[in-house]
């Protein structure tokens, strides 16, 4: 089949009910919060709007309730420039939800009520395995079925597709889904989780990455938060800083925003490390805007960024 280049979206799509705070709440505690704020989220959504407004041609594969928040984030996606064609509509599940509160440090808690996320079916996939299998990249997530991700991925690998998963949030990983994974990018926490590793520095990172490419995966991209970015390719390590200077405000959607400009990177040409550095620059400018898809910089300002 002819290859386009184009990227293949293929994950949630929430609404995000963001309450900023002094600090999280303990268990059964009640505290007083700041601001409040409703946005468009899901980390599937969030990653193909970071994939379109950084420049790459994107298929949004996703399923919404017939209702207000279904058909607000329809609208989002046509003025992204997002192929919404492939977007399904269950008339029996609301769409999904997502309550976030984020502390004075930046550091945030989520909780996901999935809604319509979690009937998105392999009898879906199957209307979408055309324009999957002429893709360039197929990237996912874990906020749909696990079973809807293996199904898919396995159509993708096997069509010659890179399949990029960020395997979130953290789950337990079957070997047959990790073969048919061409670049993972967890954070610490996922990585621990597939590993078995626990994670305290550079080391422990690279063991980590030891195992997971054992289990199938050929690259894999951990994300380790202020410490920068561990990538292993090709039995090579590489040891990606990021900005030091940068004062953050909000870290939610800064995790998908990265894995949005991996794809672009990929897509355009740029070697794995060039990629993860412009990943960074784009992350690096979203953790310094509140919200999810709110906080995702456009190209210009990537190249901007890059440039000072």
């Amino acid at each position: 089949m002819l290859k386009t280049k184009k990227i293949i979206v293929l994950g949630s799509c929430n609404t995000d009910m963001l309450v900023h705070t002094h600090r999280l709440p303990a268990p059964g505690e009640t505290i007083m919060g700041g601001d409040f704020i409703m946005t468009p989220g899901g980390k599937g959504a969030n990653q193909a709007v970071a994939a379109s407004r950084l420049g790459g041609e994107v298929t949004f594969i996703t399923k919404i309730g017939n209702d207000i928040f279904g058909r607000q984030s329809l609208e989002v996606f046509k003025r992204e420039n997002i192929n919404t064609n492939f977007i399904f509509s269950d008339a029996e599940h609301p769409s999904g939800v997502a309550l976030i509160t984020v502390d004075k440090d930046a550091e945030n808690c989520i909780v996901v009520a999935p809604g319509a996320n979690k009937t998105l079916s392999k009898e879906d996939i199957d209307q979408c395995r055309e324009i999957i299998e002429s893709a360039t990249i197929l990237l996912m997530q874990l906020e749909i079925p696990i079973e809807t991700v293996e199904y898919a991925a396995k159509i993708a690998y096997n069509a010659g597709v890179k399949v990029i998963l960020n395997p979130a949030p953290a789950s337990f990983l079957s070997t047959r889904l990790l073969q048919n994974i061409h670049i993972l990018i967890p954070n610490i926490i996922e990585a621990e989780v597939i590993s078995g590793v626990k994670i305290s520095d550079g080391e422990t990172a690279k063991k980590a990455a030891d195992i997971i490419h054992q289990k199938g995966v050929g690259t894999i991209i951990i994300t380790l938060g202020k410490f920068g970015v561990l990538l292993k390719e090709k039995g090579g390590y590489y040891n990606i800083p990021i900005e030091s200077k940068i004062k953050a405000v909000d870290t939610t959607g800064a995790g998908d925003t990265f894995c949005g400009a991996i794809c672009v990177g990929i897509l355009e040409g740029m070697s794995m490390v060039e990629s993860v550095g412009f990943a960074n620059t784009a992350a690096g400018i979203s953790v310094t805007r509140a919200g999810a898809q709110l906080s995702i910089p456009y190209r210009k300002e990537v190249e901007t960024a890059k440039k000072s």
